[in-house]
């Protein structure tokens, strides 16, 4: 089973949390054909935590995880923290393919996700 854990920096802020969730939700909703199973989870300041989102993935019947960063720029959380939680992770299940995707700013959709937006400016 295919699974997409959409990881976000975390917040203090609930609601801003929240949307994480919620944009897990609706990822599911969209591509149910690909990843069966869809969860948040953050680095810091929120739950659950990386490890955390893994393991609900894991009892949730895993065989892969990829891990989204959903974070715009590669820095330090996305170049050091988040591949250093998925090696630690990938010992405690061994027998489950975790893997790390591009962070969102790196896709070649950004220019086009930029310019549709700036295009709704009112």
């Amino acid at each position: 089973m295919n699974t997409l854990l959409l990881v976000a920096h975390g917040s203090r802020r609930q609601q801003s949390n929240d949307e994480v969730i919620v944009l897990a939700e609706k990822l599911a909703q969209q591509c149910s054909g690909q990843y069966e199973i869809i969860h948040a989870a953050f680095l810091e300041l929120a739950e659950p935590s990386i490890p955390q989102g893994i393991k609900k993935c894991v009892d949730d019947g895993a065989k892969t995880v990829t891990v989204l960063p959903y974070f715009l720029n590669s820095g330090r959380h996305v170049v050091e923290d988040i591949p250093g939680i998925v090696v630690e992770a990938k010992k405690h299940h061994p027998d489950v393919g975790i893997k790390v995707a591009l962070h969102l700013g790196a896709s070649d959709l950004m220019m086009d996700l930029l310019i549709s937006t700036a295009n709704t400016a009112v």
